[in-house]
């Protein structure tokens, strides 16, 4: 049963501006940019049934494209330690909208949603109790990250699977956005 959530691609060109980031801090497992990815929604581990359900709700939103950039980056902790690597994503009405729609459409597919704030962002990399001073090296290094902007023209919905060394995502189907 695959594990599935909704997300947004991450251009090639973007995916090659994270890619030079990803050194400097020993033992970070660095996720792969064709997996780099901007989660709307994680859904867990979906029954067959569920999952033909979500993808045809998913389909009925109508969303015009819109643009995003990244901006910083940060880490992500658990108490005092930190679990990843991150580029933030700027805040935008746009996409706090797509977000909450695609929880709301999970929801009342039956899909048990985490409820924390919305926290947009890419995933550069997980991390196993780093060096908290290679970390903050890191973060220092390249806390003035700063994309151009690029056009939201679709989401996808994605199963992930267990590798040994790492998850791979599969694009199960993909949405698009209105060109207006």
């Amino acid at each position: 049963m695959p594990r599935l959530f909704v997300a947004l691609p991450v251009p090639e060109e973007i995916a090659d501006d994270l890619l030079a980031l990803q050194s400097g801090v020993p033992d970070a497992r660095w996720i792969a940019p064709e997996n780099f990815h901007v989660t709307l929604c994680f859904a867990g581990a979906v029954h067959g049934a569920v999952m033909r359900d979500l993808e045809d709700e998913l389909a009925d939103i109508a969303s015009p494209r819109f643009a995003v950039a990244l901006a910083g980056v940060e880490q992500f902790s658990s108490g005092k330690q930190p679990r990843a690597l991150v580029a933030t994503v700027e805040r935008s009405d746009r996409l706090a909208w797509l977000q909450q729609k695609v929880s709301t459409v999970a929801r009342n597919c039956g899909i048990e949603v985490e409820r924390r704030k919305f926290r947009p962002h890419v995933t550069l990399a997980y991390l196993n109790r780093p060096a908290p001073a290679r970390v903050a090296a890191w973060i220092q290094g390249h806390n003035l990250l700063k994309s151009p902007p690029f056009v939201v023209t679709s989401f996808g919905l994605y199963s992930s699977w267990l590798g040994d060394q790492a998850s791979s995502y599969r694009l199960e189907r993909s949405y698009r956005l209105d060109g207006g």
